[in-house]
């Protein structure tokens, strides 16, 4: 099973849609296998957003990042990054497909509700950033069965 980070930004926190993309994402079949809200510092969002730095968007976005909740989670399933960023939609809310977290709910680039890894290499980088004592719980969901004809 491939695991992924997924992030409710502060905008999405603020506007109380946590549980809006925590549904979209188990809805799908995916699991939830970490969560914790924290308000992170610069030093984490500066890692995590590392290879932006010196793009114009760079400071603003680790501004963003830092001024307020996150909802951090760690999501499993078979093809996880691939549904979740299927699941989430294009960075621009105005381009992301109706049915799409972003598509949906966001409206603008620099606020768009929510991050989703964008790669193996990626995922495994994020989550030991956000989730660096592990934690990740191991079960089944009643469902997985029918999901994976197992």
């Amino acid at each position: 099973m491939e695991r992924t980070l997924v992030l409710v930004k502060p905008d999405g926190v603020h506007r109380g849609l946590v549980g809006e993309v925590i549904t979209r994402i188990e809805r799908k079949g995916l699991k939830l296998v970490a969560a914790r809200m924290l308000r992170p510092d610069a030093r984490l969002v500066e890692t995590h957003y590392a290879e932006h730095e010196g793009k114009p968007f760079y400071r603003p976005l680790v501004d963003f990042l830092t001024s307020g909740p996150v909802m951090a989670m760690v999501v499993e399933g078979e093809g996880a990054i691939a549904v979740v960023r299927n699941v989430v939609g294009t960075t621009d809310p105005a381009t992301s497909p109706p049915g799409t977290i972003r598509g949906d709910l966001g409206l603008q680039i620099s606020r768009n509700v929510v991050h989703a890894s964008d790669s193996p290499a990626s995922a495994e980088r994020e989550i030991a950033l956000w989730f660096p004592e592990g934690g990740m719980l191991e079960y089944e969901r009643a469902d997985e069965a029918w999901l994976y004809g197992e």
